[in-house]
């Protein structure tokens, strides 16, 4: 599974699912202040879940009809520490949920999900 990380996203949190061997990029580390269509292009590309704390994409890729990612993780809460992001995620996975064509609205008590239509 590989993630693209938004600027907003913690490099603790980056480095968290690194370590844990996931591939990982971080917007922050090779492309800062990409623009989000930007972002999506090569995510779409390069078939990566986004992580992100940005509500926009979703109206990119449903209304303004974007490229679409292999998924988003958008989350709709404000971590207590760096790494409370990367926890959250691999929390998950250890339970089989997956991220992948999917558009995932994380928040502390509840998690929704929403199909990807890939073109």
């Amino acid at each position: 599974m590989k993630f693209t990380a938004n600027e907003n996203f913690p490099l603790a949190s980056v480095n968290c699912l690194r370590n844990s061997g996931y591939d990982v990029t971080a917007v922050i580390e090779e492309t800062p202040g990409a623009e989000d269509k930007d972002i999506l292009a090569r995510a779409n590309h390069e078939k990566r879940i986004i992580l992100t704390f940005d509500r926009d994409y979703g109206e990119l890729i449903y209304k303004l009809k974007l490229p679409v990612p292999g998924g988003v993780i958008y989350f709709r809460f404000n971590p207590l520490t760096p790494i409370e992001p990367a926890e959250y995620i691999l929390q998950l996975l250890s339970k089989g949920i997956s991220f992948e064509n999917k558009f995932t609205v994380a928040e502390r008590d509840r998690l929704r999900q929403r199909p990807l239509v890939v073109k």
